[in-house]
């Protein structure tokens, strides 16, 4: 109970200029913006024991221009050969080459598995080709990814068991066998363990740090990122409630994350009592004391379940596990 904040309600911190996007119906579970604006949305998530609002639906792939003065959510075609029909589409990471090809990597979980499929961006005509499917015993429960290259990433296992009722008693024993995993062609290792449940992942942007929350510890912890690809444990920020995604400012370093003020009413989900949303911006993370900030926190009237909070030129993107995305004027 503990774990799931069960008895914590949320003070609300309203944002003016808000509203919702038009097209998104089922989740935007996690978003990465490119250096030019461009917004790369997961929507339709099967994950086991999560609210789905159109479980027979696959998943997809929305883009947004946040250029635009109002921007709009357009769904990405995906290459054929891909297998559309099983697409989960969970944690997301997108990374940009010398040729300024740009990569997407997308968490995907066909058939209750776990696999990383990557695509590569194509602009011209608003699509995504499928280049590749990874899968590992190492990446067995995969829950969100950070590409550090345009073949390699390190991936968080939200859990040590795949089947959902061992996944549930892992849980509720409070066993800490989450990890992160190095992945590339060459190589695939753990580099950090220990979690509760290892969710979110992101990269400072100066490449040397590796930020992962620990979604049931309540917690943001700081990586060292060494030339071999392991980590090494820098600090700790306990907060006070359950972080999913992070998403990491290019320009400041802050940290943005979509959070669960009640792990209990996303779990066991009732129309009579909504999971509500909250937005926390982390600030200087690696001095003594950073600055946590509540940029939005609702109880779920508006918005359900938030996971991700996404910025980019003072225009803020909150995504939610299963409900709608919230469009947001700073």
């Amino acid at each position: 109970m503990r774990r799931l904040n069960a008895s914590r309600e949320v003070d609300p911190v309203e944002l003016p200029n808000c509203r919702l996007v038009k097209g998104i119906e089922r989740g935007s579970e996690d978003i990465d913006i490119l250096p030019n604006g461009l917004a790369f949305i997961s929507s339709g998530l099967k994950y086991p024991g999560m609210h789905n609002f159109a479980p027979d639906k696959p998943g997809e792939i929305f883009l947004m221009d946040l250029i635009e003065e109002n921007p709009r959510a357009v769904e990405l075609r995906i290459s054929r050969g891909f297998d559309l029909a099983s697409f989960s589409p969970h944690g997301i990471s997108s990374y940009i080459d010398e040729d300024d090809s740009v990569y997407l990597f997308v968490v995907n979980h066909p058939h209750q598995k776990s696999t990383v499929e990557v695509f590569k961006f194509s602009e011209d005509d608003n699509s995504l080709v499928h280049l590749k499917t990874v899968r590992h015993d190492l990446l067995s429960s995969v829950n969100d990814i950070v590409a550090v290259g345009p073949d390699s990433f390190y991936a968080t296992n939200d859990h040590y068991f795949s089947d959902f009722i061992l996944m549930f008693l892992e849980m509720f024993l409070g066993l800490t066998w989450s990890n992160v995993v190095y992945y590339s062609p060459k190589e695939i290792k753990e580099v950090a363990a220990g979690f509760y449940s290892a969710n979110g992942i992101n990269i400072s942007p100066d490449r040397k740090y590796i930020y992962v929350a620990d979604i049931l510890d309540h917690s943001v912890h700081v990586m060292e990122k060494h030339a071999n690809w392991n980590l090494t444990h820098v600090k700790r920020l306990q907060l006070d409630t359950l972080l999913d995604n992070l998403f990491v400012d290019p320009y400041t370093g802050d940290i943005w994350t979509g959070c669960h003020p009640n792990g209990m009413k996303l779990i066991y989900y009732s129309p009579e009592n909504l999971p509500a949303s909250e937005v926390l911006r982390i600030q200087n993370i690696l001095s003594e004391k950073p600055t946590v900030t509540r940029v939005y926190a609702e109880n779920g009237s508006v918005l359900q379940g938030s996971s991700v909070a996404a910025v980019y030129e003072g225009k803020l993107l909150i995504g939610t596990v299963f409900h709608r995305a919230l469009y947001c004027n700073l």
